[in-house]
């Protein structure tokens, strides 16, 4: 988030208009280094699509998405015009806060600001402000957020006394980080206050960091001093700050009776209610739900539009967010609006009274589902609670009959089977339950046999991605965290399936509305560790699969699916979502099933049984096809099919090209187990042991002992073919418990790899110790991940060199050869400088794929643009190759790319001495460059360089087959 200092300020600006506001501010913040001339542009072209002016004499002024390009680096930048500047729209501005942001920080500006727009006066104290510091402290004034949320609700309680409800309350402010335990003991020593119709209200102002109301209610009906105890409220009070808390209780005490004034318990009523009556909203108030779908939250271009609607209604309209953290505002006030940080994917609550209410909400709720101006996409079905029965969700329509479409190419392979249609069940169980001490059982029991579950599943894998994948989930099933929270919620009367749902799917959207793919990802994960609990307790099995082969379509594919498959009736798969480097396509990938993936929703709505066509090759898929259409298809399979026989037979011989030259095929390896494995399908070496995978299967840091009996294994195994070894690679997508990094909004441009493991330089000494040891003089090249520049290189080295001199042993270049990957744009354009030094390089081309071309390459959209035959890809791996063969060394490529079949020839003709894939892929990939000449290489390699896209390279390269 930007922060406003002293010297970010300029007082006593001048402008006869608003153009000359905007050039001085594009001025202060060129002057400053932070923008380029670009940057002026796009100041004004955000005032002709929306006015900048915030209110009470403040403007934001800031770029629009196209002008990032021209902003250096983040800052901010505050212009004061005492005299006022007459802005476009009609305002009186006083104050620019300009802004020059490279992603969205300017939201989080316009956020902080909003505490200042209703003040009175605070226009004119900006204007007549004689100091920076004043300006400064005008704009920052930190905002105080009471807290009043679901969270701070504690329902039905087992406490028997009306303290034991107090202390409860207390206590859970303390859990959540508002109060401190001196709070807690001096509530205990208070006596209540009675509020009247059984509500009792404890108050303290002591060991408040937060303000906070919590609401306990008693799982049984009690009495003090002769008074019933409907809920006991716990306030932790801090001045003027508290005040919406004191309006939720008065509003609390107004709506404590039904229409017929007849009194309600609180105890009967669930958390949604509760903070239904918390907000003033009375049981004659009409309300719905809404989803912010913008990208970018509810900022001030979809808040100005939905301002506008609630204004036409002429209704008195609330919006308020869905989980009760924080009080109601009105829908017409813009500041108020924009105060509320809506993000992408919350659900607020539209409340109303009086005639039309019910008619203006729901205008309302279709204007949020249309984008509020914006061009918006639906939130993703993954999302929603699994009890959600799927026959009643509209389903989109099947893709046509004979018909070819196009998905993800995620595995290659081909396919023709009836298909199975895997949908998620449908949970059916009750949202409340009484006994909260055999709920607690049942969660307890169920937990523990998803715990056997998976460590059963982890146990057929024999180890792999699947293994490391499942382990990962196990952890995810015993955090405490997520089965306290569940626990509490059987605790305010929830059954233990609704309760365990309700902290699964808590978790998940926290992390998910960090819009972080990492976070996005583990989010998914929660919730299928969370269904897998839950079809624990509802008592539910997935369909059992055709006793034949068939095709697999599901909405998408997880690590604990593919461990159950039958894999000799799989003939192939087909999911809705997903990108070529999510985990069903790496899963199918490593299987050796030909697979297809992001084919959309409608794929969901063929029956079963229908007859499909797939190309894992090419990503086209047929349903139900013609005969001559299937005729086709079928001759290709089958040509395909005779080819990889061939090439199975031919599997030991050198890969040699046709006019002689000699490449090498090697495999690449997530255990050391596999090892064996990929010699027998004709592999020469390992090419990419990724060690990380050993790492996240152990509970702890392996010692020295430990790694170098797993590494001897593969040795072993290669009987004297190299290995390369790629040290510990984690951070990223790929965490370990015991190492834990601190959240970052990037982690893919963070502590990861090598940067990582240079922060604990005896982690890297003992994989140096471990790998050499292993080998005992045999092959080993050891491999740095995601190094920059030489000098990541050199401080690596330097401990690698300490520990050969420690174990006596030369590094002779040959025998023992330490290089890095390329996968930073960064290591390929300096590849001369880090040639020079290092043994060889292999380039990681899914990394560097994704960081040249800016595209995530897990996507849901993007990643099938995310094409290492991209030819800025191509060119950075022509200057690799270039600078390496320059000093004699050699370079691989490990990435997906090294087992394309249109890049192998590219690949080879750029010059690469080694390709390194799945040990399935091994035996075709060292056919087809045996159908090859490096004449016909060059040429296909100097035709993809001189294309504009990959979409391009590919089309003229399919020209050339």
């Amino acid at each position: 988030m930007l922060t406003l200092r002293a010297d970010d300020i300029r007082l006593a600006c001048r402008a006869g208009s608003w153009q000359q506001a905007l050039d001085a501010a594009f001025d202060t913040l060129s002057s400053a280094g932070l923008v380029e001339q670009g940057y002026r542009q796009g100041l004004l072209d955000r005032e002709s699509q929306s006015s900048t002016w915030l209110g009470n004499g403040i403007a934001i002024p800031h770029g629009t998405p196209a002008s990032r390009d021209a902003v250096k680096q983040t800052g901010v930048r505050v212009l004061q015009f005492p005299e006022g500047v007459e802005w476009h729209d009609g305002n009186r501005v006083y104050v620019l806060v300009t802004i020059a942001a490279q992603s969205d920080e300017h939201l989080d500006i316009l956020r902080s600001l909003t505490h200042v727009l209703d003040q009175q006066g605070v226009a004119e104290r900006l204007a007549q402000a004689d100091t920076a510091e004043a300006v400064a402290e005008l704009l920052s004034k930190p905002v105080v957020r009471p807290r009043l949320d679901r969270e701070t609700l504690c329902l039905g309680h087992p406490g028997e006394d009306l303290l034991e409800l107090g202390v409860a309350g207390a206590q859970r402010l303390r859990r959540l980080g508002l109060v401190e335990a001196d709070f807690v003991a001096g509530l205990a020593m208070q006596q209540p206050t009675p509020l009247g119709r059984g509500l009792w209200l404890y108050s303290s102002d002591q060991g408040v960091v937060t303000p906070a109301l919590s609401l306990v209610t008693s799982s049984s009906s009690l009495q003090h001093q002769q008074q019933p105890v409907d809920a006991v409220l716990c306030l932790a009070s801090q001045g003027q700050a508290s005040r919406p808390l004191m309006d939720a209780i008065l509003a609390l005490l107004d709506e404590h009776r039904d229409v017929d004034q007849t009194p309600i318990s609180l105890r009967e009523l669930d958390a949604d209610t509760l903070l239904a009556r918390l907000a003033g909203e009375s049981v004659d108030t009409a309300s719905c739900r809404v989803r912010v779908l913008n990208a970018h939250g509810l900022h001030a271009r979809p808040a100005k539009v939905l301002v506008q609607k609630a204004r036409e209604s002429g209704l008195t309209i609330q919006l308020r967010p869905a989980d009760g953290g924080g009080q109601p505002v009105s829908a017409t006030s813009l500041t108020k609006v924009i105060g509320l940080g809506a993000r992408r994917g919350q659900q607020l609550v539209l409340s109303a009274r009086g005639e039309g209410a019910e008619q203006a909400l729901e205008r309302l709720a279709a204007a949020f589902e249309e984008g509020l101006g914006e061009e918006v996409e639906a939130f993703e079905e993954s999302r929603r609670s699994p009890q959600i029965n799927d026959e009643a969700m509209e389903v989109a329509e099947a893709p046509a009959v004979d018909t070819p479409f196009t998905a993800v190419a995620a595995s290659p392979g081909f396919a023709v089977a009836p298909i199975f249609v895997l949908r998620t069940p449908s949970f059916d169980y009750p949202q409340t339950a009484a006994d909260a001490a055999e709920q607690h059982r049942r969660l307890a029991a169920a937990i523990a046999e998803g715990r056997v579950q998976l460590r059963a599943l982890i146990e057929s894998t024999a180890g792999g991605e699947v293994a490391a994948i499942l382990s990962m989930h196990e952890e995810m099933l015993s955090d405490p965290e997520l089965e306290q929270a569940a626990v509490e919620g059987i605790h305010e009367g929830l059954s233990a399936e609704a309760a365990w749902w309700r902290a699964i799917d808590t978790a998940a959207c926290a992390q998910e509305q960090l819009a972080d793919r990492l976070l996005a990802e583990r989010a998914a994960d929660l919730r299928d560790v969370g269904r897998r609990v839950l079809g624990v307790l509802c008592d539910v099995t997935l369909p059992a699969p055709p006793s034949s082969p068939y095709i697999l379509v599901t909405d998408d594919i997880g690590p604990s699916d593919v461990a159950r498959l039958d894999t000799g009736l799989v003939r192939g798969i087909m999911t809705a979502r997903g990108g070529a480097t999510a985990h069903s396509a790496i899963l199918a990938r490593a299987l050796g099933i030909p697979a297809v993936v992001g084919a959309g929703d409608g794929v969901l709505a063929l029956a079963n049984g229908a007859e499909l066509l797939l190309d894992g090759e090419s990503g086209r898929v047929v349903v139900e096809a013609s005969a001559e259409r299937r005729d086709r298809f079928v001759a290709r399979m089958e040509s395909h099919e005779r080819e990889a026989a061939l090439a199975w037979e031919s599997r030991f011989e050198p890969a040699m090209t046709a006019d002689g030259t000699r490449i090498e095929v090697v495999a690449n390896l997530g255990n050391t187990a596999h090892a064996r494995d990929a010699v027998s399908r004709g592999a020469e070496g390992i090419g990419l042991l990724r060690t990380e995978f050993l790492f996240m299967a152990q509970a702890e840091m392996p010692d020295v002992e430990a790694q170098q009996a797993l590494y001897r294994e593969a040795l072993d195994a290669l009987d004297g073919r190299p290995l390369v070894a790629r040290t510990l690679d984690v951070g990223g997508d790929k965490p370990l418990s015991y190492w834990p990094v601190p959240r970052e909004d990037n982690p893919f441009l963070g502590l990861r790899g090598i940067r990582l493991a240079l922060t604990r330089p005896q982690v890297l000494r003992d994989q140096f110790c471990a790998l050499i040891k292993a080998a005992e003089g045999r092959p080993l090249r050891i491999m740095l991940p995601m190094v920059k520049d030489v000098a990541e290189f050199r401080a690596a080295r330097q401990i690698f060199d300490e520990v050969i001199e420690e174990l006596a042993v030369t590094a002779d270049g040959e025998a023992l050869q330490l290089g890095v990957m390329i996968e930073i744009p960064s290591s390929a354009l300096l590849a001369s400088t880090l040639a020079a030094e290092v043994d060889f390089f292999s380039v990681g081309t899914n990394d560097l794929t994704q960081y040249t071309l800016a595209i995530d390459r897990g996507h849901p959209q993007l990643s099938a643009q995310s094409d290492g035959l991209h030819p800025a890809v191509l060119k950075l791996i022509e200057m690799t190759v270039q600078a390496a063969h320059a000093h004699g060394k050699w370079v691989g490529v490990c990435g997906e790319l090294a087992s394309d079949r249109q890049a192998v020839p590219v690949l080879l003709g750029l010059g690469v001495d080694e390709l390194s894939v799945s040990a399935r892929q091994v035996p075709m990939v060292k056919t087809r460059l045996r159908g090859l000449t490096m004449d016909e290489a060059r040429r296909q390699a100097q035709l993809a360089l001189a294309q504009p896209t990959a979409e391009a390279v590919r089309s003229a390269l399919e020209d050339q087959a």
